[in-house]
């Protein structure tokens, strides 16, 4: 075994890195065995050297993040800063020193990825980051990796904690989306702003991440289609429960059946309440992968919070460790199938419509015409009328979703239609 200790820059000392000091001080002995040389805490860079930081020698402790990577001893460097910058410019000056690098910076990666794996290839070094999706679950590595031999043609899943909380609320309580937002905000669920996780910007950049290793092409975030989850009611749950389905908030990554293009897309959904992501409850995370040789695989667990993060990064870190002492590299960018990402448009989809109509006859017949004329076909129809008002619910099959988005526009247009008060994709059958 060497006696010589990889030495580690750590950046960033927030929830995930005082975490990822804890476990690799309470667990030391246990991971050198398994990596086969200790591993030792060499700096931690912060923006507040003052805080307190339980556990952490203070003498570790620096705000200049450059001059740790550039001290000359760095081996591996581990960033948990999020955000754009400074990160991007530490990744990089990391790989300019010689150093491999573990991030959990998915907004970074969904961004410039494609920029670091070409400096990460360039100077013959690891660029890791299972921590940037799902949290503590194995999901990257496995794709990377134990399905690399294999054909990935979809990936369905749920990768952001806060929505799956608010969503299993409004669904289990019957609560509205402000309340359980509110639950989940004292919970510690939600940030103060929600904004990336509720609109779906979380959850999109994990998906350019996903369908960029499982279609071994560039998906950069500007690729994903984008829809939040602001706007779920109630009632959207109501209607759900009638066709025995539930809501949840899904990153849909898939390839075209013809093998030339593939489709990133975050947005809320019906799915059967058979489907397996139906049951994932609470902060829980869950994606469903399908491959061609392997079949449906899942992978489930608790996909935010500072312990299972750090499990991830430090997991990692145990790769590049051995990866160092082996002098040799992981698995870095796959992209040579260089396939295009078709918009939202092009997407083959159901949806599920519910408009507040005039009660008299001929509304249906009107209904009906306009979604025929679009050459969009309607699956199930079911009206409910009082006072010379009526709810109209039309669920559609599969059609494109540029042809139901403009059977929408055309709905909107006549006079019988008071107004749209939902329209919500049905998935997973």
């Amino acid at each position: 075994m060497r006696t010589r200790p990889l030495k580690v820059a750590l950046l960033g000392c927030g929830v995930v890195g005082s975490e990822v000091a804890r476990i690799m001080t309470t667990h030391a002995d246990d991971l050198t065995q398994r990596i086969g040389a200790p591993v030792e805490l060499a700096g931690v860079a912060v923006r507040r050297p003052s805080k307190v930081r339980e556990g952490i020698d203070p003498a570790l402790i620096t705000t200049d993040a450059t001059a740790l990577l550039k001290s000359g001893d760095i081996d591996i460097a581990i960033e948990v800063i999020g955000g754009i910058e400074p990160a991007r410019t530490l990744i990089t000056t990391a790989f300019e020193q010689g150093i491999s690098v573990v991030s959990a910076n998915k907004a970074l990666l969904a961004q410039d990825g494609a920029a670091l794996h070409a400096a990460a290839e360039t100077h013959g070094l690891d660029l890791y980051y299972e921590a940037a999706v799902a949290g503590a679950i194995p999901l990257v590595r496995p794709m990377r990796e134990s399905l690399a031999g294999d054909k990935i043609n979809r990936v369905m899943g749920i990768v952001n904690g806060t929505t799956n909380f608010i969503l299993d609320k409004m669904d289990s309580t019957g609560a509205g989306y402000q309340e359980a937002l509110d639950e989940a905000t004292a919970l510690g669920y939600a940030e103060a702003d929600p904004t990336a996780d509720v609109e779906g910007y979380d959850a999109a950049a994990k998906a350019a991440i996903l369908a960029g290793i499982a279609f071994h092409t560039r998906v950069r975030l500007d690729d994903v289609y984008r829809e939040g989850m602001t706007e779920v009611s109630a009632a959207d749950f109501a209607s759900a429960k009638r066709m025995g389905c539930t809501i949840k908030l899904l990153a849909i990554l898939e390839r075209a059946a013809d093998g030339e293009s593939v489709t990133a897309r975050v947005h809320p959904a019906m799915i059967p309440l058979s489907h397996p992501l139906a049951s994932v409850r609470e902060a829980y995370n869950a994606v469903f992968v399908e491959a061609e040789a392997a079949g449906r695989l899942m992978f489930y667990g608790p996909g935010a919070g500072g312990a299972p993060t750090a499990s991830a990064v430090l997991g990692d870190r145990v790769a590049v460790a051995r990866n160092k002492l082996a002098e040799a590299t992981g698995p870095g960018e796959s992209a040579y199938t260089q396939l295009p990402v078709s918009p939202m448009g092009d997407v083959v989809t159901r949806y599920h419509i519910s408009l507040d109509v005039a009660d008299k006859p001929g509304v249906l017949a009107q209904v009906a015409t306009t979604f025929a004329e679009a050459g969009v076909s309607i699956d199930t129809v079911r009206q409910q009328g009082k006072d010379g008002e009526a709810s109209l619910v039309v669920v559609t099959h599969r059609a494109p979703d540029a042809a139901l988005s403009g059977t929408v526009e055309a709905l909107r247009k006549l006079d019988t239609v008071r107004g749209v008060a939902s329209i919500m994709r049905v998935e997973g059958e």
